[in-house]
């Protein structure tokens, strides 16, 4: 046909067959470019991990001495994590150690080490607070100051009248906590020098507990972690000293314990996501000292 065309007719043709070329040209490299580049969106989406949500429940038992923070802590982390529950319970450092190395529980709490028959038990110590102790009196005692010696000789059964130290004349009523606390252990180690307890006085199963015993007999003297105090109740210098920060830095007050959460081997999830938040800055900078326990790490600042 192209015989019958005129020159002008060809090159009119030519020209439109290049053009319908260079347009599907352009579109299949316009086509390529997109499906090798997804868009920002779809992007986003593939590179953004699923966050898993918390779920289980965690047994925390043990020492009273720490029961206070451990329920303020269980609150907050179930109010962030609402499937998780958090059951907490006290019965004493003792009881929690050995619940954690039999597997009742997930977190054993203790205001001590554990004792050498579970050296064995892989138990991973994680430390969380300090606590402050202080001996303390009913408020009718006449004594405000007591040495360390006086202590140790009351809570040994050699000084029987507050007269013998100073106060008034009247006999001393002890108040103990059980074996398996960790706060009698502790007293019995910083102020008793290891030495036994006397028999005589009475016993209280948890810290709340002895502070209300002291509370409401008269002549009485127990120990308490400072928490627990209140106007109820006087806390005596020990040789001069207050307990305080400061003075527990510069250490000249030394009746304290170290605060722990035991696990058996290494933490799970949810145990572990709970002490990772009560060990935050966050909790030890502002709840902690709200609830009038110390950082974990004051003393290695």
């Amino acid at each position: 046909m192209l015989k019958f065309m005129s020159k002008k007719g060809i090159t009119l043709t030519l020209s439109a067959v290049l053009m319908m070329g260079s347009l599907v040209g352009c579109g299949a490299k316009t086509e390529t470019k997109n499906a090798a580049s997804p868009t920002p969106a779809a992007g986003a989406a593939a590179s953004a991990a699923p966050k898993t949500e918390l779920s289980g429940t965690i047994t925390a038992s043990g020492s009273s001495a720490l029961l206070p923070l451990v329920k303020q802590a269980a609150t907050e982390f179930m109010e962030k994590n609402p499937k998780v529950t958090i059951n907490v319970t006290a019965g004493g450092s003792g009881t929690g150690i050995k619940n954690v190395a039999d597997g009742t529980s997930d977190i054993g709490n203790s205001d001590v080490e554990p004792a050498a028959e579970y050296k064995d038990k892989d138990l991973k110590d994680h430390q969380v607070a300090i606590a402050p102790f202080a001996l303390i009196v009913n408020k009718d005692v006449k004594v405000d100051n007591i040495t360390k010696q006086q202590a140790a000789d009351i809570y040994m059964g050699k000084v029987t009248n507050w007269k013998e130290v100073g106060g008034n004349d009247a006999k001393i009523v002890l108040v103990h906590r059980p074996d398996s606390s960790g706060s009698r252990k502790l007293v019995q180690q910083i102020i008793l020098d290891g030495k036994e307890f006397t028999k005589d006085g009475i016993t209280q199963e948890n810290s709340g507990a002895m502070k209300t015993a002291v509370a409401g007999q008269s002549s009485s003297v127990g120990y308490v972690d400072t928490p627990y105090i209140d106007d109820t109740i006087k806390a005596l210098k020990i040789d001069n000293v207050a307990f305080s920060e400061d003075n527990i830095k510069n250490g000249t007050y030394k009746l304290f314990g170290v605060e722990h959460m035991y696990t058996k081997g290494e933490a799970k999830d949810p145990a572990k996501a709970f002490i990772d938040y009560i060990s935050s800055k966050e909790f030890q900078g502002k709840q902690v000292r709200d609830l009038k326990f110390l950082p974990a790490d004051l003393l290695k600042k």
